[in-house]
């Protein structure tokens, strides 16, 4: 839970809170941007021994 609750905090204030949204439509492409193209293939993870997924697939290949 302490987890989640860092995840969404982290989001909001690196993305959200930043600036004003016209729409509904254009925050949510943004966060679909910043989860699929930043914080799911580039943030780094502890089961990867702390290497992002993009960097430990290019050293496994």
């Amino acid at each position: 839970m302490a987890f989640t609750r860092s995840v969404f905090k982290s989001l909001k204030a690196e993305l959200v809170w930043r600036r004003d949204w016209p729409t509904r439509r254009d925050v949510e492409i943004a966060l679909f941007e910043y989860i699929n193209g930043f914080y799911n293939p580039r943030r780094k993870h502890s089961a990867l021994g702390w290497k992002s997924p993009v960097a430990f697939e290019q050293r496994a290949a």
